[in-house]
């Protein structure tokens, strides 16, 4: 009898604070421990205090969904407090991309010393990573047939595999490509044909692009 009196007095004295509360919804189950109004939202004070139920308890409002918005102070700290970094799941590591070009000799596809050093610096500086993939884009310069140039390009980017493979690189995670003479760096910077300053202007073409992408250990 006394619950029933209780939350009866609990329906009045919301709806002279002009609440739409009914006594359906005045009358919650043990589960939620506060008046709720006609929106579906715990019903306020006019100094913005949540109405409790009959059924109101400090154990009842940690398990109610609108116990720390109402009493967060009489809650345990850990139960409306988010977990401190420490303890929660670490947050997903940062996309690591690190590139070099691998230079070669006119109408060559064996890598030139400066070539294996870029490499070899590159893949030191990829034992910090998670390694995800290498990307090996061959390209030739302009001098040659089309056809000649492609086949040129696909050569370079392989031996650039081969020789990461030979530095401990896992075979699969090398992904190779032939791009011809369609990308040069050179622009038409280099006029002429295939005389010894048209060859040297064009050296910077004669690479292969390489991409090592993974994510910080």
């Amino acid at each position: 009898m006394k619950k029933i009196a209780k939350q009866s007095l609990m329906v009045v004295l919301a709806a002279a604070m002009g609440l739409s509360v009914s006594v359906a919804q005045a009358q919650t189950t043990a589960d939620r421990v506060y008046v709720i109004d006609a929106r579906n939202e715990v019903a306020t004070s006019g100094a913005g205090l949540c109405w409790r139920t009959g059924f109101w308890t400090p154990a009842g409002a940690a398990n109610d969904p609108a116990g720390c918005k109402c009493d967060k102070d009489l809650l345990p700290k850990e139960k409306c407090e988010p977990k401190s970094a420490g303890t929660g799941p670490k947050p997903a590591s940062s996309k690591v991309t690190l590139a070099a070009d691998a230079l070669f000799d006119f109408n060559k596809s064996v890598l030139r010393p400066e070539g294996k050093k870029s490499l070899d610096d590159l893949v030191a500086k990829s034992k910090s990573l998670n390694l995800e993939v290498i990307i090996a884009v061959g390209h030739t310069d302009r001098l040659g047939s089309d056809t000649y140039n492609q086949k040129l390009s696909e050569k370079r980017a392989a031996a650039v595999k081969t020789y990461l493979v030979s530095k401990g690189v896992e075979a699969n995670k090398v992904y190779t490509e032939g791009k011809g003479e369609k990308q040069p760096k050179t622009g038409d910077k280099c006029k002429g044909g295939k005389s010894k300053e048209t060859i040297s202007c064009l050296q910077p073409d004669r690479r292969v692009d390489i991409e090592i992408i993974g994510t910080q250990k």
